[in-house]
């Protein structure tokens, strides 16, 4: 619950900072106004999300030590250099410039002002690289030795830490998802304005650059995502296995399971439709090949490690879960993708039919909350696919639980955290709908202006609120 609430703003924080530096150097170049509103009106909804993000980031370090003692302990030493790189490096960069950013307008340079954005969107994506080489090592550990003494990891190759393969196939899917988050949720606020026929050349631009990257950055989120696919073959079976419904390991047909109904108690599919080849078209690229099923992978996962932590392990992974989450995450991509040709053919410039094709307008508009959808998909694939690991063949999650936590205290705390967690996602979303509703004309606030620059900071003026 911690992580998935946290994850709805982290990538849709970095994303808008993407498309709002995007849009702010396109006034750089053109000089066009509207450009400069849309950098300023769509930020007012980075700097909500971003302030909710680090919030909510907070609650989820605090859980390391309330709820998972043991993986903090035996982590510690790995954990704790990427999160303090990421915290004195990326975040006080990202910090600074966002400061910078907010209250500095016409106060220098437009070039350096955009820099400042730029600067931005660059430490938040240094802050995302930072998480996922922590949970990377999670995923595929590397660079390490077990410390006789303690029992913990302990870290002895950094680079390998940077270098990791599961890190650099899942960083670019992770920072080409929050593109396209931002993007669409950028397109389908638009698409409800223009229903309503509110600020109409604003609102098409807006859309129209939120289409042309979100156009862009699904069809690079496809891509990384089937090379992450490709790389999870060999690294993670279990999991790909779930994701494709196999129990028993494909033939070299190459059935792929479009949908299906699982009995997981007894390990087997019920029912299925499957297409053959595409299977293997998708996870070798020819249309020969075969497939590791779960039942496989089962047997060979118990053979690695029943010495070490016994044979009454159950190894099998949500296969529901992780199967129905892969067809969301993979079927809105395309979708993404087929959305934003639509709407940029709609949205052509000497042409009104993005404004009269209301069916479309209101399927844009849904489809706003969709990347929220499809990110937590992604991240229950990528976390319920490694159980029951905590760190993928040295810790399981019985053993990373903080021992002395009773039923009660995590009954309380939870529902502590639900409210909370509901309470902001409130506060976020009205406060989006409101800026949404006074439109992009609303005088833009930041703290400061041209003409303060000569107003003495102690004269009577200074305190004036009026």
């Amino acid at each position: 619950m911690t992580t998935v609430f946290h994850f709805f703003f982290v990538p849709f924080s970095i994303g808008l900072a993407f498309v709002v530096a995007v849009m702010e150097t396109m006034y750089a170049v053109k000089g066009d106004k509207d450009y400069k509103k849309m950098a300023q009106f769509w930020g007012k909804m980075f700097l909500y999300s971003f302030a909710v993000g680090v919030v909510t980031g907070i609650i989820q370090e605090f859980q390391f030590g309330m709820n998972w003692s043991e993986y903090s302990r035996f982590m510690g030493d790995i954990f704790g250099a990427p999160l303090a790189i990421e915290a004195l490096a990326a975040f006080f960069m990202e910090s600074t410039f966002i400061g910078m950013w907010m209250f500095t307008w016409d106060r220098f340079n437009k070039w350096v002002h955009v820099l400042f954005i730029w600067l931005v969107m660059f430490g938040s994506s240094l802050s995302a690289l930072w998480i996922l080489a922590a949970n990377s090592f999670m995923q595929n550990p590397l660079g390490y030795i077990i410390n006789k003494q303690t029992g913990h990891v302990q870290m002895t190759d950094f680079g390998a830490i940077v270098g990791n393969p599961q890190l650099w196939n899942e960083f670019p899917h992770v920072i080409f998802g929050a593109f396209v988050t931002a993007a669409f949720v950028i397109a389908g606020c638009s698409a409800w304005r223009l229903l309503k026929k509110d600020h109409v050349t604003f609102y098409r631009k807006s859309m129209q650059v939120a289409l042309v990257i979100g156009l862009i950055f699904s069809l690079g989120s496809i891509a990384s995502g089937d090379t992450q696919m490709r790389y999870l073959l060999n690294n993670q079976p279990m999991k790909v296995g779930a994701m494709e419904g196999i129990y028993k390991n494909s033939t070299n047909k190459g059935e792929w399971t479009a949908v299906a109904g699982f009995d997981t108690k007894a390990h087997k599919t019920t029912w299925s439709v499957d297409i053959p080849y595409v299977l293997n078209l998708l996870s070798y690229h020819k249309l020969t090949g075969t497939v590791t099923g779960m039942n496989q992978a089962n047997k060979e996962l118990h053979a690695k490690y029943d010495k070490q932590f016994g044979d009454d392990i159950n190894y099998y992974v949500p296969t529901k879960t992780l199967f129905w989450s892969f067809r969301i995450m993979s079927g809105a991509s395309a979708l993404f993708a087929l959305l934003a040709i639509v709407g940029l053919i709609f949205n052509r410039k000497k042409s009104q039919a993005i404004v009269k094709q209301k069916w479309f307008l209101y399927i844009m508009g849904l489809c706003l909350w969709l990347p929220f959808i499809v990110n937590t998909c992604g991240w229950f694939i990528t976390e319920f696919g490694r159980y029951p690991w905590v760190v993928y063949g040295l810790l399981t999650i019985a053993d990373a639980v903080s021992p002395n936590v009773s039923v009660a205290s995590l009954l309380t705390s939870n529902i502590v955290y639900f409210l909370m967690f509901a309470g902001m996602g409130v506060v976020m979303v009205v406060l989006c709908h409101r800026t949404l509703k006074a439109g992009p004309d609303v005088e833009n606030t930041d703290g400061y202006s041209a003409s303060d620059v000569d107003i003495d900071p102690y004269s009577k003026g200074a305190f004036n609120h009026d």
